[in-house]
């Protein structure tokens, strides 16, 4: 699957009164009516958790120069507390969920199901907000364990 080029995205939630976030490239677009989106989180994350207790989630498309970002949310060990205080981010209007300042792309859903996959689950959810950067820049793509950008 590394020879598979996916974009990067930082998913985000709030559960147990904390901001909840981890860098994915496992997201997919699932349905167009309704417009429903899949993420993979491994069961064994902090944030598969966070996820399901939650119910709502963000996806922010990360821009080439959010390398820093994707880098350190998917750092292993990182303190909860305060993960996000060096991100700029917003809370996003319909779920509150946080959304990376600057990326290319928020989606704001609330999950709709949950399929057991292994040592992951499978959360469904249907967009009920997203927006998009006006004049996007390159975007971060993973390809070969190795971030790169795409113009």
């Amino acid at each position: 699957m590394g020879r598979f080029a996916t974009g990067v995205t930082v998913l985000t939630t709030f559960a147990g009164g904390h901001d909840h976030a981890m860098t994915a490239n496992a997201i997919t677009s699932v349905s167009i009516d309704p417009l429903l989106v899949l993420v993979s989180v491994e069961l064994d994350a902090r944030f598969h958790d966070a996820i399901v207790d939650s119910g709502v989630w963000g996806v922010s498309v990360l821009a080439a120069s959010q390398r820093p970002v994707a880098e350190w949310l998917s750092t292993q060990g990182r303190p909860l507390h305060g993960q996000l205080d060096r991100i700029p981010h917003t809370k996003g209007p319909e779920t509150g969920v946080a959304l990376i300042d600057g990326a290319l792309a928020h989606l704001e859903l609330r999950t709709t199901a949950i399929h057991p996959a292994g040592d992951h689950s499978i959360v469904v959810g249907e967009v009920v907000s997203m927006s998009s950067h006006e004049h996007p820049g390159d975007a971060l793509v993973y390809y070969r364990s190795r971030y790169q950008a795409l113009p």
